[in-house]
């Protein structure tokens, strides 16, 4: 019974607080006004509110909100996902370089088209390749080693790092370079329903590719050769997990920038809640993550006139957080 009472919060939470976060901003909408723009999307209601209360939920709050909640469960997702196949909690999303490789595929757009598709194209193209060239420096086509990986990706990301660093050397201090240092601090301000076709769908695909494989996880934890005496294939499933999780990230940051400490605490908390098996932890960590993240956005956008970084508040809300996990856990599982 308390494990449905936890399942049925769970996947409620994210609903109840995406219906709170329409309302929460510096024009503020009524609880009832906003349930009845929402409703006259689907039914023929009286129109009492007026049209700038209509294209603030409809055109600028809504699709904020559904991206909030998609990247955050998205990154929530695949940090479970690859702490469970790299059996180490402390890794995160962009252990293999693909937030790097995509902030420096986003700086690049932005240093030559400004903010628009063709960065966000440019970002997502060099997140897939950042995860290429990791594949290459590992070597490791077949057999996939664990710590190969995990090099491949510290020097991937050095790299892209460095590459991004460049960019910002290069571009024009008056214009582009507050630009690009700005989004890579990630940033939902420009989020629209033309950013929810472009990167949602890609995320959707890595969510349902990671949560099919969420099971299998708990023995891909195990040792190759444990793993494979279960009926595991189990370089097939590290480059499911690792497509998911690319792809989730690519499109993230392609879309709101490099946001941080979602995909490293988010599955921590769902650990204490539903305990450490991956069937669970993954679904739990996806309710999580969205709500985490949509509270994050919303305070982004309304605790002052210019609107925070979500970065600087991850941080400031994570790092505490998972020192405390540290102290608590030695470094070790939940």
């Amino acid at each position: 019974m308390k494990s449905k009472m936890i399942k049925l919060l769970l996947w409620t939470l994210p609903f109840l607080f995406g219906l709170l976060s329409i309302g929460i901003g510096r024009f503020e909408v009524e609880f009832i006004v906003q349930v009845k723009i929402l409703l006259s999307q689907l039914f023929p209601i009286e129109q009492t509110w007026t049209q700038m209360e209509e294209t603030i939920v409809m055109n600028v709050r809504l699709p904020r909100i559904l991206l909030a909640m998609l990247i955050g469960g998205g990154l929530a997702i695949a940090g479970a996902a690859f702490q469970g196949m790299f059996a180490n909690p402390l890794v995160s999303p962009d252990i293999l370089g693909v937030s790097a490789g995509a902030g420096f595929g986003a700086s690049i757009g932005i240093l030559l088209f400004g903010n628009g598709v063709s960065m966000q194209i440019l970002a997502l193209i060099m997140g897939m390749l950042a995860i290429g060239f990791a594949f290459v420096i590992s070597g490791s086509k077949r057999e996939m080693p664990i710590f190969m990986l995990v090099l491949a990706g510290v020097v991937t990301s050095a790299l892209f790092q460095a590459l991004i660093s460049l960019v910002k050397f290069l571009a024009d201090p008056e214009e582009k370079l507050p630009s690009i240092t700005y989004w890579l601090m990630g940033s939902l301000g420009t989020a629209g329903y033309k950013e929810l076709l472009i990167g949602g769908p890609l995320i959707i695909i890595g969510m349902i590719i990671l949560y099919a494989c969420r099971w299998r996880l708990n023995i891909l934890s195990l040792s190759d050769e444990e793993a494979k005496s279960l009926g595991i294939n189990v370089v097939r499933m590290k480059w499911l997990v690792i497509i998911g999780a690319t792809l989730i990230t690519s499109a993230s940051v392609a879309i709101a920038g490099i946001i941080g400490w979602v995909g490293l605490i988010i599955p921590h908390i769902a650990r204490m809640i539903v305990g450490s098996n991956n069937q669970y932890v993954l679904p739990a960590s996806i309710s999580i993550g969205a709500v985490y993240l949509l509270i994050i956005d919303t305070l982004a956008r309304s605790l002052t006139a210019a609107e925070i970084p979500l970065s600087i508040l991850t941080a400031i809300v994570g790092a505490p957080f998972f020192a405390y996990l540290l102290r608590k856990t030695g470094g070790g599982w939940n």
